[in-house]
């Protein structure tokens, strides 16, 4: 095999192998070797610098091996890939040959470089880089035929500690690589399961979380707004995926995730674990509020008891856990209404109607259970909406508040035949209290011009309208007046009597002869 230097020098492999070498015939190894520059670092007879570097490799090993879970055969892998780079850069004309190969040996740390040529005719021998005459092959191999593919040590002198200094940075990318590989096979399977960590660090409004030999991202949509987190924090999380992206694998975590709620009823109430009781659907706003449905497949089970625990234990170790987030746990019906009527408690509900083509619940509660229904900021109807997967619309019964409506228009249209004036005049009055013409009567005239927003002659007018609806003139009422004043004497008064006191006590005491 002959290389064209620039000095023009050239070399092919000499007839006796691989050792004996001349200025214008030379071997492989050889050739290879004058190239690579005569360097300390890197052609040093020292054999403290090959121990050293025996050490480095075999410590480098060992650390991926044991620290990061990598496969050693991975980290020999990506050690091989990195020797054969730094080859390539370091020995010019080396990235002419097709097939090169690394080989580390993991016990001494030693590494060495072949080159596979092909077996060809003497007389055609025309590409130097990546053939070989059968005549020099078989005084290496005699039992090299035509097209049979031969290895050659082209290995530099202490190759492996340049190389390792050179090809660090492509050998740590693909360790790197290789750690990303081990971190998505184990956590592609734990989509969905709960983890606990610590955070390590905040990137903007991520938080980055410690698994211990793996790292965690858990995006600022996935965090609960009322939650704060410190450094050293530890804290439990849903794992959402692990994404396999052109950076690497990245394992996503959320707090805010309906299934995180899932997996801590899973994990706390037994029923739920062996299938007992199923939760149906769940309902969050996380940090606020969550609704979950629960059903029995067991009639002596009750779903919702069973969820709640023994005073409240198991709830609470779920409350606990989101940070003191309500927790409504609702019995499952197949029956809208009855669902709706239990979703919404603590809230009395007047009545219910479906618009079944439109997906729509109509739900009319009393004035003072509104708040309640519709929820603080609309929760609980929003949350609902989601669990029955229907549009719940809540408004306030109106039909008492009708009811009341129409007897007050229908006094008021009495009233207004009554005194003769306008309906709406009439029923101005009749919200100020004058339900009848004795009522209005009895009311001063600056307050019926204010009532019925008019001038105090017209509110004359509506007084003399009533005297006259009650059956008399001013006159007649104010002699009436008057009579009454004369007939109804104060009690304490003394009554006239004519007769003397003695002649009335001797009138009323009884006579000896009776």
């Amino acid at each position: 095999m002959s290389i064209q230097r620039r000095s023009g020098c050239r070399f092919s492999l000499d007839p006796l192998g691989d050792h004996l070498y001349s200025h214008a015939n030379r071997t492989t190894l050889d050739a290879f070797e004058e190239w690579v520059p005569q360097t300390r670092s890197f052609a040093s007879p020292d054999h403290n610098d090959q121990r050293i570097m025996t050490n480095d490799l075999v410590a480098l090993i060992e650390f991926y091996e044991k620290e990061k879970s990598i496969e050693r055969e991975k980290v020999v892998e990506a050690l091989e890939n990195a020797f054969l780079s730094a080859y390539r850069g370091m020995v010019p004309g080396a990235e002419d040959i097709e097939e090169l190969r690394a080989e580390v040996d993991t016990k001494n740390g030693e590494t060495r470089i072949f080159a596979t040529l092909r077996v060809v005719a003497d007389d055609d021998h025309q590409d130097k880089f990546n053939e070989v005459p059968v005549g020099l092959a078989r005084k290496k191999h005699p039992e090299a035929a035509l097209d049979d593919p031969l290895e050659f040590n082209v290995t530099p002198p202490n190759f492996g500690r340049i190389a390792v200094q050179r090809a660090k940075q492509t050998m740590m990318q693909q360790l790197r690589q290789a750690e990303k590989e081990m971190i998505y096979d184990e956590f592609k399977d734990r989509a969905g399961d709960i983890v606990g960590g610590s955070v390590r660090r905040f990137e903007k409004n991520d938080v980055m979380i410690d698994l211990g030999k793996f790292e965690a991202r858990m995006p600022s949509r996935e965090r609960v707004t009322t939650e704060d987190y410190n450094v050293g924090d530890r804290i439990r999380a849903y794992v959402v995926s692990v994404d396999n992206e052109f950076r690497g694998p990245e394992i996503i975590l959320s707090r805010s995730h309906p299934n995180f709620v899932r997996r801590l009823f899973e994990a706390e109430v037994s029923e739920i674990s062996d299938h007992t009781v199923e939760i149906r659907g769940i309902a969050r706003e996380a940090g606020y509020r969550t609704k979950v449905a629960v059903f029995s497949h067991d009639e002596k089970v009750d779903p919702v008891g069973a969820c709640v625990g023994l005073r409240g234990a198991r709830v609470k170790n779920i409350v606990r856990e989101l940070n003191n987030e309500k927790v409504d746990i609702i019995r499952w019906s197949d029956e809208p209404e009855a669902f709706v009527t239990d979703a919404l408690k603590p809230a009395l509900i007047r009545s219910i109607t479906l618009d079944d083509e439109n997906k729509v619940i109509n739900v009319t509660v009393d004035e003072e259970d509104l708040s309640k229904a519709i929820g603080r900021r609309g929760q609980n109807a929003r949350l609902t909406s989601k669990l029955v997967n229907w549009d719940v619309q809540v408004r306030k019964d109106e039909s008492q508040h009708e009811q009341f409506e129409a007897r007050v228009t229908d006094a008021a249209m009495g009233l207004a035949d009554e005194l003769g004036v306008d309906p709406q005049v009439a029923d101005k009055l009749y919200r100020a209290g004058g339900v009848s013409a004795d009522m209005v009567m009895q009311m001063p005239a600056d307050y019926i011009a204010q009532s019925i927003e008019s001038t105090e002659d017209a509110a004359q007018e509506i007084l003399a309208k009533a005297r006259a609806a009650s059956g008399g003139s001013a006159g007649d009422v104010a002699t009436e007046a008057a009579d009454q004043e004369v007939v109804e004497t104060p009690e304490s008064a003394p009554s006239a009597d004519p007769d003397p006191p003695g002649d009335s006590d001797k009138s009323l005491a009884p006579s000896e002869e009776d």
